[in-house]
């Protein structure tokens, strides 16, 4: 009976009973019980034992039977969880367990497990609840919020003995299809929807209202309310569609008949660019096709209203402004001539112009196209004329460095030092440089104006003279300039012998004092500090200097001022009496003509 329990239990309590016994047996003893008294009591105590350890086995097995039903009950609900969930696989360590665990063990091993599970159900249930919510609210979208007769969304989630992942994914699959679905209705609702707002843009009409009238749900302010999809909103803004493109291609025809009148009277008065900006945006669909005509209200009735009023309104200035317009175009004609350098066309000059206007022989209209088509041949001749008149500007420019450095080298100061000196060093180098490829430059001018002659089969004509004419003139020109130069330098030459040969017997020399006095200025300095050479300038036709010869306009007149220089030069004779005055000074010091020279032995 003591050895009931685990066997170092049993020892304690054997140990402690036999000691416990001894202790009563020797009181006993003192006492003076007998012997039956001693078993009488040892019997009481046995059995008063018996009844406590029976207590205590009924106490065990009523727990026992409670741990039974307990386990029993969590694995009724764990089977019907995991029927419910679909769960198979965690039963089968359950199992195995069995055999070998106490209650206690299994009941700690099925608790956590069925409260796994019974999360696992909520979150199932939620699940279910999301995706049948979600399925009906797309329904609703697509078949226009009527009830929806379908017997997957319309099962009852409170049946909850099927919460398998198989019948999630059916109604996630189902779900999947209607949302694809809802997204191609939606992507077409919202095609359609931009199209209406673009060419209600366009038209200057109500985007709200025009929706409005196909479904308020096109237009809702509400963010919760959902947009309708189904067929009727479809073919709704389908129908919107096909009129508000009606609409559009007659305003287009409209305004583009308005358009043509308001460049033809706009062409016709010569327009100012700021009047016609005004309709720049309806002016712009000219040419273009209806689909690229999207900038807001162009098409919009205000706008064809505005273009119609300016219509009436040229066309009422028209009659007053005609011989105006006639006498503009001439005067651009004759511009754009003298810019090229060519004649204008003699026929339509302002006089004979306003005297045609005014006897009514001719339609100012047909007079002004018939300047313009001037202006348009003008201008065409212009740009075939543009590879040679760029090499004459280029020969222009080469020319007036020629004259500044003629300039230069007659200024006797140019090698002092000052302000500036360094950089009209500098200059005159370039100048020599560029003046070197005149010959070439003007060779290569007349080879192109030839060519230009044979592909045009006409003369190359500078502001009335054949521009070759003046090049040849200008090469003989040239050639006789170099040749004076050339007589000058000898001339020069002589001077200076001469002036040897006055020291050699006077034994005097010039006072550097009175060479000083007879100094030029410098007339090729910069104004003020003489710190930057001026811009050659190109000298007017009255003025007969050498610049003017390199001008085929002054030489159209016959003004050329550097043919004059030139037979000037080149009657000069080879002598001493052609001396400038400047030199006769210069060699009268030389004499000892100055009062406070003292002579010379």
């Amino acid at each position: 009976m003591l050895a009931i329990g685990a066997h170092g239990t049993s020892i304690r309590t054997s140990s402690t009973c036999t000691a416990l016994l001894r202790e009563l047996e020797q009181i006993w003893n003192d006492i003076g019980e007998t012997e039956v008294e001693k078993d009488r009591m040892l019997m009481e105590l046995e059995r008063e034992c018996l009844e406590v350890y029976r207590r205590k086995v009924d106490e065990a097995a009523n727990t026992k039977a409670r741990f039974h039903q307990t386990v029993a009950a969590k694995e009724a609900e764990l089977a019907t969880l995991m029927a419910a969930l679909g769960e198979h696989d965690i039963h089968s360590p359950i199992k195995m367990e069995k055999r070998s665990a106490s209650l206690k063990q299994k009941l700690a091993s099925i608790t956590p497990l069925v409260e796994e599970l019974k999360k696992k159900k909520d979150e199932r249930l939620k699940q279910f609840e999301d995706v049948k919510t979600q399925i009906e609210k797309i329904s609703g979208e697509i078949f226009g919020f009527h009830s929806v007769n379908n017997a997957l969304s319309s099962t009852a989630v409170e049946d909850e003995h099927d919460l398998s992942l198989r019948r999630l994914n059916e109604y996630q699959t189902h779900l999947r299809t209607l949302q694809k679905e809802k997204s191609d209705r939606l992507q077409k609702v919202l095609q359609c929807v931009n199209e209406v707002h673009s060419l209600c843009s366009v038209l200057g009409l109500d985007f709200g209202q025009t929706v409005g009238d196909v479904h308020p749900s096109l237009h809702g302010t509400q963010v919760e309310q959902s947009t309708n999809i189904s067929n009727s909103t479809l073919e709704g803004l389908e129908q919107a569609i096909l009129k508000l493109k009606i609409e559009r291609k007659t305003r287009i025809q409209k305004l583009k008949d308005v358009v043509s009148k308001l460049f033809e009277l706009w062409n016709l008065m010569d327009s100012s660019k700021e009047e016609r900006n005004c309709f720049m945006k309806i002016t712009s669909i000219v040419g273009t096709s209806e689909s690229e005509i999207t900038e807001r209200g162009v098409l919009s009735t205000e706008m064809i209203e505005k273009a119609s009023a300016e219509v009436d309104r040229l066309a009422k200035l028209k009659a007053s402004r005609m011989k105006e317009l006639v006498f503009k175009k001439r005067s651009e004609l004759e511009e754009i001539c003298k810019l090229t350098h060519t004649e204008p066309d003699t026929s339509t000059t302002a006089e004979k112009a306003s005297a045609l206007i005014d006897s009514g022989l001719v339609d100012p209209s047909e007079l002004l196209a018939n300047i313009e088509a001037q202006i348009i041949k003008a201008k065409d001749e212009a740009l075939s004329r543009k590879e040679v008149t760029d090499r004459i500007d280029k020969w222009f420019a080469a020319c007036e460095e020629e004259n500044w450095l003629d300039e230069y080298n007659q200024d006797d100061n140019r090698y002092c030092a000052g302000r500036g000196a360094h950089i009209n060093l500098k200059r005159a180098e370039r100048a020599r440089i560029t003046i070197s490829k005149i010959p070439a430059m003007v060779d290569n001018l007349i080879n192109k104006t030839l060519a230009w002659e044979d592909e045009k089969k006409t003369h190359f004509l500078y502001d009335g003279v054949r521009l070759v004419s003046i090049l040849d003139d200008y090469k003989l020109a040239r050639q006789q300039k170099e040749e004076d130069k050339r007589r000058h330098r000898d001339l020069k030459k002589m001077q200076d012998l001469l002036l040897n040969q006055k020291e050699a017997m006077y034994g005097s020399k010039p006072s550097p004092r009175k060479n000083n006095s007879f100094r030029k200025t410098n007339s090729y300095r910069a104004n003020g500090n003489g710190s930057m050479p001026p811009t050659p300038r190109r000298n007017s036709l009255s003025g007969g200097t050498t610049s003017e010869l390199l001008t085929p306009r002054s030489y159209s007149g016959r003004q050329n001022g550097y043919f004059k220089e030139m037979r000037r030069l080149s009657t000069a004779p080879l002598n001493f009496v052609a001396i400038s005055k400047e030199d006769t000074m210069s060699y009268a010091s030389l004499c000892g003509s100055e009062p406070d020279s003292p002579p010379q032995v």
